[in-house]
């Protein structure tokens, strides 16, 4: 487009360039003429000076306006690249969120698996001491039942030590029994003699 200014411009200045040296022949050299012819000639350039800043003007304002086009494209292309930050941050942000509600997840499974395990350690615990109590128990069974026993044995040996304690003390009545009979019998004897005796004398 500047080209084609420039050329219509420089196309323009050739044509009042020929139409000054057409006036010049026709007017020819009178001073009069001359004046007139300058004070034309000056507003022709004067004219064409206009023209020449009109056009260039008008180049200026295009250039505005591509610029402003430009600068609408670089802003529309911003805002484009300020929605696609946005866009990828909401998104890495949803990431994070989804990334963190996960290990939440995780650490609940976590959680819920250590009181599992806690809960399972307690009744380890729990069933180790219900044994070592029913150990305990047995063996105080078992304590108690060896004490009965030796109990048992004692009142056996005591019941023996009292059953030949009678049965001595029953030999001794008997004993005692045929002992008193040995004496009466010799009592008896020595009276009979004594009465024979008497009787003889």
């Amino acid at each position: 487009m500047r080209e084609r200014a420039r050329e219509r411009e420089s196309t323009r200045e050739r044509e009042c360039t020929r139409e000054r040296e057409r006036e010049r022949a026709r007017v020819g050299e009178s001073a009069r003429v001359r004046v007139r012819e300058r004070e034309r000639e000056r507003a022709r350039e004067r004219e064409c000076a206009q023209e020449r800043e009109n056009a260039r003007e008008r180049v200026r304002a295009r250039v505005r306006d591509r610029e402003r086009v430009r600068e609408r494209v670089r802003e529309r292309e911003c805002e484009r690249e300020c929605e696609r930050e946005s866009a990828r941050e909401h998104a890495s942000e949803s990431k994070r969120e989804r990334e963190r509600e996960r290990e939440r997840v995780r650490e609940g499974v976590r959680v819920r698996e250590c009181e599992r395990e806690s809960a399972r350690e307690r009744k380890r615990v729990r069933e180790r001491v219900c044994e070592s109590e029913r150990a305990k128990e047995s063996a105080r069974e078992r304590t108690r039942a060896r004490e009965r026993e030796r109990e048992r044995q004692r009142a056996g040996a005591v019941e023996s030590v009292r059953e030949r304690a009678r049965e001595k003390e029953r030999a001794c009545e008997r004993q005692s029994e045929r002992e008193r009979e040995t004496v009466c019998a010799r009592e008896r004897v020595l009276e009979r003699e004594s009465t024979r005796e008497t009787v003889r004398a």
